[in-house]
């Protein structure tokens, strides 16, 4: 099992929970007084309806603040559950230390629906000895369980109240959506709840049947075109450029298709894209150098249709090219960070982690965007990689390093975002401050990256989340970000740090990014 860290910083107790509202919207606070008041936020609180899931929320002072937040997926096999329960304690306990106070206390959920033929109150039962678990581990790090909940069905169970006034043996039913009081805060301050978790997931899982057969013929015909002139070496910088091009066109066509409502959303995106297209801009983005350009379309108005284009490839990584989706997975939780739409780029980024563990830019990535650092760091550094790369060009052309020859230039990167040579060339000491803060800022998450998350006896590959404790609610912002800096296969570094040489799979070409 592979540890990675997911924050959405939030603020509550069993008694008396008390959640500032997200973003800084309003000082207004919320306070949750029951177990089924807890049980009607933990939706709001993730961003999602979370499935198959453990989840952990730490609390805070004697008013019960939010902090840290974990996720980790249900294991299913249960002799795992106590070498489980260990780490998902500690991490949480350890996490909200490096951070700030350790936790005082420990909301627990256990969400997970009936399979065939079982009852909701069965998997309450069945998830008793986990639960019972996660308690005693928590508890032997001196951090009591206030409240442990299960929810199945529309129901909720609690593990530590005996009074079935409360709490009936029966369950208990949630609340109808949006008429809480979570529902209600949530609605005022903007907060969108994302459907189910396995939903979000299922947006980037790869087609089936005979759209899937027709990908993978397309991936091997643009594999034997492609490979060749890659390994050479001799054509990168053409193919790279190809890629950007076509990957740029189905961007604007993207973008000035109107979006259809879910979920038809994902069925008129994939047949905007044809399977030659996918096919070449797959493989092309396996090359980092074309990765980390194509990362420079992450804001402006047509940002939403490049989310769109990097969901719709990722689907299109099928059968032996599976692993090529961690490229397009990333870019697509840098997207969606980028926005504000933490929850997907957790999710898609969890996503890229799966298909490829050690795809060092999603480890950055993830681990950036699950401690609430800013995007607009690693935003600015990629602006100034671009601006370079056009001054280069233009300098390349007109053969002068006069300014004045480069105010007409547009840039080279997203389609339709403005020129970054707009910007005045003198830095004001501010700047330059934040320039090297985002500098230190790499240092640090490269650093922090060399040493991965110890992982548990068990052999199942999952990615438990964990969050940073402060003020704030889901897609909170925080401490500094990640940068960035340039390179490919040529030997220049990039985002993700050093390539590495990896196995070659008989198809397609692929290296650690």
């Amino acid at each position: 099992m592979t540890q990675h860290d997911e924050s959405a910083p939030t603020s509550a107790s069993s008694a008396a929970a008390s959640v500032p509202a997200w973003e800084s919207r309003t000082e207004t606070q919320i306070t949750l007084r029951s177990p089924a008041e807890l049980a009607d936020a933990l939706p709001y609180l993730m961003g999602f309806h979370p499935t198959d899931s453990v989840i952990m929320l730490a609390l805070h002072g004697e008013r019960g603040r939010f902090g840290g937040r974990l996720r980790l997926g249900i294991p299913d096999n249960a002799e795992e559950w106590s070498d489980v329960s260990d780490q998902l304690a500690e991490t949480l306990v350890a996490g909200c230390g490096k951070r700030g106070p350790r936790p005082d206390g420990i909301v627990l959920f256990l969400c997970q629906d009936p399979a065939k033929g079982e009852t909701a109150r069965q998997v309450m039962e069945r998830l008793r000895p986990l639960a019972q678990s996660l308690r005693l581990a928590c508890g032997g790090l001196d951090v009591p369980v206030y409240e442990a909940l299960c929810i199945s069905d529309g129901r909720f169970w609690s593990y530590c109240c005996p009074d079935e006034r409360c709490c009936p043996r029966e369950g208990t039913p949630l609340a109808l959506p949006g008429t809480s009081v979570m529902a209600a805060a949530a609605a005022y301050a903007g907060i969108q709840v994302r459907g189910t978790l396995r939903e979000m997931e299922a947006r980037y899982a790869p087609l089936t049947g005979r759209r899937a057969d027709e990908q993978e013929s397309a991936l091997d015909a643009a594999a034997a075109d492609l490979v060749p002139r890659i390994l050479r070496g001799t054509d990168c910088e053409t193919v790279r450029q190809e890629t950007l091009d076509l990957a740029r066109l189905v961007v604007e066509r993207f973008h000035e298709a109107r979006p259809a409502a879910r979920p038809e959303a994902d069925a008129r995106d994939d047949s905007l894209l044809a399977a030659d297209e996918a096919a070449a801009i797959i493989l092309g983005l396996q090359d980092r150098t074309t990765r980390d350009r194509a990362a420079e379309w992450m804001e402006g108005p047509q940002a939403p249709a490049a989310l769109r284009v990097w969901r719709a490839l990722a689907r299109r990584c099928v059968g032996p090219y599976i692993e090529h989706a961690a490229a397009p997975l990333t870019l697509a939780g840098w997207v969606a960070w980028s926005t504000g739409e933490h929850p997907e780029a957790r999710v898609a980024l969890s996503r890229a982690l799966s298909a490829d563990p050690e795809y060092l830019f999603a480890q950055l990535l993830h681990r950036a965007c699950n401690e609430g650092m800013d995007p607009e760091l690693l935003r600015r550094c990629l602006r100034r990689e671009r601006t370079g790369r056009v001054v280069d060009h233009e300098r390349a052309e007109t053969g002068t390093d006069r300014p004045e020859a480069l105010h007409a230039t547009a840039p080279l990167g997203a389609p339709g975002e403005r020129n970054p040579l707009e910007e005045p060339e003198e830095k004001s000491s501010r700047e330059t401050a934040e320039a090297q803060q985002s500098r230190e800022a790499l240092k640090t998450v490269d650093a922090q990256s060399a040493t991965p998350a110890p992982a548990p006896a068990t052999g199942a590959r999952r990615h438990a989340t964990t969050g940073a404790s402060g003020a704030g609610g889901p897609g909170g912002t925080g401490g500094p970000g990640a940068t960035s800096r340039r390179g490919g296969p040529s030997g220049g570094n990039g985002p993700a740090g050093k390539a590495r040489t990896r196995r070659r799979t008989g198809r397609g070409v692929r290296g650690r990014q």
